[in-house]
């Protein structure tokens, strides 16, 4: 096999990480409630941070819903995917300095992290809407954030919500479009 055909494999294999990315939405779905709820904002930054552990989990089920696998033993380049989740996770002392130090800012951090790791799932499953998606994703947050408030926090996630179900849908049908 080529890279060419590895990379469609796991694109169609894996449905492009969709079960991922709606794990990621219902995460950021979880942040939105915390922001929102009354307690203070060192109590929300912690429970933010903590809910980040719901990721895999929860993609482990959207993956078995949508039978997509999340890793294809006998392609290579399958651990390069195992990879770029684990760099996302290397890029958290950056949010855990902004706990510490711009607890009001930490969830911009976190949803600029987070945007901006998904560039690279471009060239891993051969669709620029990753690539696109992710620049889009970060500077949009970077400008919205310019003019948030502390009380308007939970504008961040609800951001992150829409632009990863937009980010599923175009994926989705990036998908099929390769599948058939």
């Amino acid at each position: 096999m080529d890279l060419k055909v590895w990379k469609e494999e796991l694109s169609v294999k894996c449905k492009n990480g969709i079960a991922f990315l709606l794990s990621a939405s219902v995460v950021w779905g979880v942040m939105l409630v915390i922001l929102l709820s009354p307690f203070s904002l060192e109590t929300k930054n912690s429970l933010i941070l903590w809910s980040t552990a719901l990721l895999f989990p929860l993609a482990m089920f959207f993956s078995k819903i949508f039978k997509a696998q999340w890793k294809i033993d006998d392609n290579p380049l399958s651990i390069l995917g195992f990879y770029l989740n684990i760099a996302q996770l290397i890029y958290y002392p950056i949010v855990i300095w902004a706990m510490i130090k711009r607890p009001e800012e930490m969830i911009i951090f976190l949803a600029m992290i987070t945007s901006a790791h998904f560039f690279p799932y471009g060239w891993y499953y051969g669709t620029k809407i990753f690539m696109v998606m992710s620049v889009f994703m970060s500077v949009s947050i970077l400008l919205v954030s310019l003019k948030l408030a502390l009380d308007t926090l939970w504008v961040v996630p609800a951001l992150m919500i829409a632009f990863l179900i937009v980010l599923v849908i175009l994926l989705y049908k990036d998908y099929k479009k390769k599948e058939a």
